[in-house]
């Protein structure tokens, strides 16, 4: 049986559980992100008071489209922060002031994501899922390139 965009619904449950995981760990990256942004200090603090901000927005776009892809599978996306910080791998981080630490820390959070995102990349391209494939690939993509910027910039 298919759901209403056509995905064997055992496939779309997987799927959708898997899109709920990736939903709750960019959650927590968006709120350290946020944590970040705010309480950065130091000789870089305008330069990473600055990316932080388009990290965060980027995330804050990610999010949505994560809730909306899930919807689209005919799931329900989590919305409790209790539930994120059940399934999340990504860990919330408090206090951090130091630049390098806070790169380190999305460098850290970005490879989590990542790792997530190949993961569901293969689920959807074994359910004929073009429409969650091309969402993973762009992530992917763009998020490939932003680890090697922020690795270059840890350098």
């Amino acid at each position: 049986m298919k759901n209403l965009v056509g995905i064997d619904k055992v496939s779309a449950e997987k799927l959708i559980k898997e899109l709920n995981t990736l939903l709750a760990d960019y959650e927590l990256f968006y709120q350290n992100l946020r944590g970040l942004h705010w309480n950065i200090i130091g000789k870089e603090f305008f330069e990473l008071h600055l990316k932080f901000e388009e990290l965060y927005k980027d995330a804050f776009n990610k999010i949505d489209q994560i809730a909306e892809r899930i919807l689209t599978l005919e799931g329900e996306p989590l919305h409790a922060y209790s539930d994120y910080l059940e399934i999340a791998e990504i860990q919330e981080e408090k206090n951090i002031v130091d630049g390098k630490e806070g790169i380190e820390i999305v460098v850290r959070n970005f490879g989590t994501l990542i790792d997530k995102e190949r993961q569901i990349l293969t689920i959807a391209s074994n359910a004929s899922d073009e429409g969650t494939v091309a969402l993973m690939s762009n992530y992917i993509s763009e998020t490939e390139k932003t680890l090697w910027m922020l690795n270059s910039y840890l350098r």
